[in-house]
C-alpha cells in the first residue's frame, strides 16, 4: 500500500477535524433532490480545472460525476461545496476485484488527499459494466465490497457512498412498470446480493435512464411529448392496467419499472439515483432526426422542473429521485453515431449549447431564456480572466456600432462606479442582448460575454435586463435614435479598435405531430 497505517490515521484525524459541516447538514442536503451534471472529457477545448470551477459555481451547479479520479480537478473543487461522484472506469475494475489491497491503495491516491476540503460524497464503480463488459460482472460486487471495506476502516462509510450505474436495459417489460423486472439471468449471481449491499449500506442504486432511447426504439407506439415530458391532458396520460397509476412521461415509468423490480426481490429501502439522462441536440438528420436542440431543450427544462418541483413518480409522489444531466460539454471527439458529440448543455468553451427553460426552477444553470437573463463579461463573479484591451473594445463596439444605451455608465451616472472596464463592459454588453430580444447570439462579444440568470444590478444601478425595455424608434434631424427606457444612447470612447461583426442565427423548427395513445413498449 502506499501509505502506512500510520498515515492513514493522520489523514482520518485531519479530515475530521477539518470538517466543518455538521452531519446534520449533511444529511439534509443528501435527502433535498437535486440536478447535477457529468462531465466527459472527450472535448478538444475543455476549459483548465481551475477555469471549469469557475464556470460551475458562475451556472450554480453543486453536484457532479466524474467517470474518472482527476486529481487537478478535486483539487481545484477543493472548499467550492460542490458534491462529487467519483467514478472507477470498467478497464480498472479486475484489479479490485482480487484485492483489498488494490482497493485501499486506490482510496488512499485518489480520495484521502481531496477529501474532506472536496467534498467527494460517492464512488461510482465501473459504469454499465454488466452490459458493456459482461466477461467481468463476476468481479464487480467484489471490487465494490474491498472499497466499502477501506471505507469502514476510515469511518468514512456514511459520508462517502458506494454503488455502480447500470444501464436501463437489466429492467425488461418496463411497461406497465407493475410487471417490469430484472434480467434473471442477472438476478441470483449479481444483482439481489448487489442490492442486499445497498440496503445494507444505505447507498442508492444508480441508473442510466434515457427516454430518448426508449423513443427511438419504438417509434410509433411512444409518443413524442410522453417522452419528452411535456405537460399532458389526461386523455394522453398512460395507465398502468394492473395498479390504475396514471403516467404522464417516459421518464417516470421508468423509475416506478425500477422500484417495481426490485419489490420483486424483497427489497423496498434502496432510492433510484439517476446518475444519467439526458437529449441529444443533433444527429443525422436521416437516421437521428429527433436528435434536435427544440428536443433537447424541452427535455432538459422538463426534466430540472420535474426534479426541482419534486413531483415524485406514481408509486412513489414522496419520493424524488435526483438526476445528473448527460452530459455538461458537447463531447466533440466522439464521431459515431453523430448525436454522441451532442448530449452536452455547453460547448467546450463554455458557450450554451442551447438556452434552457427552467423559470422557478431555482438557480441551476444560468441559462434560462423565459426567467430574466443577463449578459455579463466573464470574470465577473470568479477567476475566469480577460484580456482588458479586448474587453474595451467589445465595450467600444456594443456603445457605438453596437447601439447599446451606455448612458447610466458615464460620469456621475448611477452605473459609472465601480469605475473599470469589466463593470462598464457587462452593463453594456446586457443593454445590447436586451436590444435583441436575449437571443444567445447576442451575448458572445468573441468569448468575452456570458449568459446568466443572476441580476448583476447593484445599488442604485439596475441594469438594463431588470427593466421594462420599451423599444422605439424616432426620427430626428441627425437621422435613427433608438432608446429603450433609459434615455438615448451615446457612445462609449469608442476607438481605432475596428468593428465587431456578429451574427444571431435564428433556426425555427417544424412542428411535428405524433399518435397520442400510448402503448406497452
Amino acid at each position: 500500500m502506499a501509505h502506512s497505517i500510520s498515515s492513514l490515521l493522520f489523514l482520518l484525524s485531519s479530515l475530521l477535524l477539518t470538517s466543518g459541516q455538521s452531519q446534520v447538514q449533511k444529511k439534509q442536503q443528501q435527502d433535498e433532490p437535486f440536478v447535477g451534471v457529468n462531465i466527459g472529457t472527450e472535448v478538444s477545448n475543455l476549459l483548465p480545472p481551475k477555469e471549469l470551477v469557475t464556470f460551475l459555481k458562475f451556472q450554480k451547479i453543486t453536484h457532479i460525476r466524474l467517470y474518472d479520479a482527476d486529481p487537478p480537478l478535486l483539487q481545484a473543487l477543493a472548499g467550492t461545496g460542490i458534491s462529487v461522484v467519483v467514478g472507477i472506469p470498467n478497464n480498472q475494475i479486475l484489479s479490485f476485484g482480487s484485492s483489498n489491497a488494490t482497493a485501499a491503495n486506490w482510496v488512499s491516491r485518489n480520495i484521502l488527499p481531496f477529501f474532506p476540503q472536496t467534498l467527494i460524497t460517492a464512488i461510482a464503480v465501473g459504469d454499465e459494466l454488466l452490459t458493456t463488459v459482461p466477461s467481468s460482472s463476476p468481479i464487480l460486487l467484489p471490487a465494490i465490497q474491498f472499497i466499502h471495506q477501506v471505507l469502514v476502516s476510515l469511518i468514512l462509510d456514511d459520508r462517502i457512498k458506494i454503488s455502480t450505474p447500470h444501464s436501463q436495459s437489466i429492467i425488461l417489460d418496463p411497461f406497465p412498470p407493475s410487471q417490469a423486472f430484472f434480467n434473471q439471468t442477472l438476478v441470483s449471481p449479481i444483482l439481489l446480493p448487489l442490492l442486499q449491499f445497498l440496503s445494507k449500506t444505505r447507498s442508492p442504486l444508480m441508473l442510466n435512464l434515457y427516454p430518448y432511447y426508449v423513443f427511438m426504439q419504438n417509434k410509433g407506439v411512444v409518443p413524442i411529448n410522453n417522452s419528452l415530458m411535456d405537460p399532458l391532458p389526461p386523455s394522453k396520460e398512460m395507465v398502468d392496467p394492473n395498479t390504475l397509476l396514471h403516467y404522464t412521461n417516459v421518464f417516470d415509468a421508468m423509475i416506478d419499472a425500477a422500484y417495481f423490480s426490485m419489490k420483486n426481490l424483497n427489497i423496498t429501502d434502496v432510492p433510484v439515483l439517476v446518475t444519467e439522462s439526458g437529449w441529444p441536440s443533433n444527429g443525422d438528420s436521416s437516421r437521428e432526426p429527433f436528435a434536435t436542440a427544440e428536443n433537447a431543450e424541452k427535455f432538459n427544462s422538463n426534466l430540472i422542473k420535474h426534479v426541482m418541483g419534486r413531483a415524485g413518480s406514481p408509486l412513489h409522489p414522496e419520493i424524488t429521485s435526483s438526476v445528473y444531466i448527460y452530459e455538461l460539454f458537447n463531447e466533440d471527439l466522439r464521431r459515431s453515431p453523430v448525436s454522441e458529440a451532442y448530449w452536452g448543455l455547453f460547448n467546450g468553451d463554455g458557450t450554451p449549447s442551447y438556452l434552457l427553460s427552467v423559470t422557478n426552477s431555482g438557480s441551476f444553470l444560468a441559462s434560462d431564456t423565459r426567467n430574466k437573463t443577463y449578459c455579463v463579461a466573464r470574470g465577473m463573479e470568479g477567476e475566469l480572466g480577460v484580456d482588458l484591451k479586448s474587453l474595451q473594445a467589445g465595450l467600444d463596439w456594443a456603445c457605438g456600432v453596437g447601439r447599446a444605451n451606455c448612458s447610466e455608465i458615464q460620469p456621475g451616472e448611477v452605473c459609472y462606479e465601480p469605475n473599470d472596464a469589466r463593470s462598464h463592459a457587462s452593463y453594456a454588453f446586457d443593454s445590447y442582448y436586451q436590444s435583441q430580444g436575449r437571443s444567445s447570439g447576442a451575448c458572445d462579444f468573441n468569448g468575452l460575454a456570458v449568459i446568466t440568470t443572476t441580476d448583476p444590478s447593484h445599488g442604485s444601478c439596475i441594469f438594463p435586463g431588470s427593466k421594462k425595455m420599451v423599444n422605439k424608434t424616432t426620427l430626428g434631424s441627425t437621422g435613427t435614435n433608438i432608446t429603450n427606457g433609459s434615455g438615448p444612447i451615446l457612445a462609449h470612447s469608442v476607438g481605432a479598435h475596428g468593428v465587431w461583426a456578429f451574427v444571431v442565427i435564428l433556426t425555427s423548427f417544424a412542428a411535428m405531430n405524433f399518435v397520442s395513445s400510448w402503448t406497452f413498449w
